[in-house]
């Protein structure tokens, strides 16, 4: 049989006293914690609050003055920039101008060399139906002077002609050109062909080619001129200042007709109604030379030539030429002297 053990009276004594202990240390920790709380409340509110300095008058000065600064630096910079962004625009501009004005001068010479050209090829067409035009009228010329001989033919009469002896003086005044080839007489048309050749110089001129070149002026009167000269670009000194220059010099003529035989027969030359009365008429014989470039197959010719017109007035000067050679003329020749 077994038996309850009870408890005794110590034992429950201990229990109810270790029950209120604990109670006691829980209402201290909770005391503890709201003091702690409340002490750093009133710590936090014993702090002094930071003291904020204030700017003085001359500071807050001196401060608007920078900042005026900088606001106008900003601005000249920002005007600086728009103005470097309009001038480089304007240079973009001029660039593109520049470009096509070389175009279009590219494309003028080009046109100019083509219009050269054809013009040349027409020159050349036009001056052989001139020498067509000018050989039949000598044609018909020839045999209506033969007519007229025919028709008044009397018994020849022997005349023995004198020329004073004849003394060279070279020619300073007016001086006609003529070519005597072949019996046959041609007005060699200088001044006409000068002319030109004085337009086409200035043409060169305005061109960018360097060098010696060559070109023909003509046809004028049935007569071309070949010729050539040289370009030089460099430095010149004028006046004391040196600058860039362009210089064009003559080097060489050669005056030729356009096709061969060319002139007027001797018949029709002294018939007093030739190529040769018309270039003469109106000159003054004291002051007027002139000047037969002749060649070998015509010396017989040429003394008929030169007492024509001596009865005239007229002093001749006579330059002869080898059979295969062309009249040529240079800047530096020398003048004609006539008798």
């Amino acid at each position: 049989m077994s038996t309850k053990r009870r408890n005794s009276g110590p034992e429950m004594g201990h229990d109810a006293f270790l029950d209120i202990v604990a109670n006691l240390v829980g209402i201290l920790i909770i005391l503890v914690v709201v003091l702690g709380s409340q002490s750093k409340q009133v710590l936090d509110e014993a702090d002094p609050a930071p003291v904020q300095e204030m700017a003085t008058d001359d500071q807050m000065s001196t401060l608007a003055q920078y900042a005026m600064k900088a606001a106008s630096a900003q601005a000249d910079s920002d005007r600086l920039e728009a103005s470097i962004k309009l001038y480089e625009a304007k240079l973009d501009a001029q660039r593109q101008k520049r470009g096509m004005l070389l175009d279009l001068v590219s494309e003028a010479e080009s046109a100019w060399e083509e219009m050269k050209a054809d013009l040349d090829q027409a020159k050349v067409q036009q001056a052989a139906r001139w020498s067509s035009k000018q050989k039949l009228e000598a044609q018909l010329a020839s045999v209506r002077g033969e007519r007229e001989r025919l028709e008044n033919v009397d018994t020849p009469t022997v005349q023995i002609a004198h020329l004073p002896t004849p003394m060279a003086k070279t020619v300073f005044g007016d001086e006609v050109h003529f070519r005597l080839k072949g019996n046959q007489l041609s007005v060699i048309p200088l001044d006409g062909l000068l002319r030109q050749l004085e337009r086409d110089l200035k043409l060169a001129f305005a061109g960018k080619r360097e060098g010696r070149q060559n070109s023909v002026v003509g046809p004028v009167r049935g007569y071309l001129c070949r010729y050539e000269f040289e370009k030089n670009r460099g430095l010149t000194s004028r006046g004391g200042r040196v600058a860039m220059a362009t210089e064009i010099r003559p080097v060489r003529f050669v005056f030729e007709p356009v096709e061969e035989p060319f002139g007027q027969s001797m018949d029709v030359i002294l018939s007093g109604r030739s190529q040769l009365d018309i270039e003469l008429a109106g000159r003054d014989p004291a002051t007027t030379t002139v000047t037969i470039w002749v060649y070998p197959d015509s010396y017989r010719a040429f003394r008929k030539l030169k007492e024509h017109l001596y009865a005239k007035g007229f002093a001749t000067a006579a330059r002869p030429l080898a059979a295969d050679q062309k009249i040529t003329a240079s800047p530096y020749g020398s003048r004609s002297a006539a008798q």
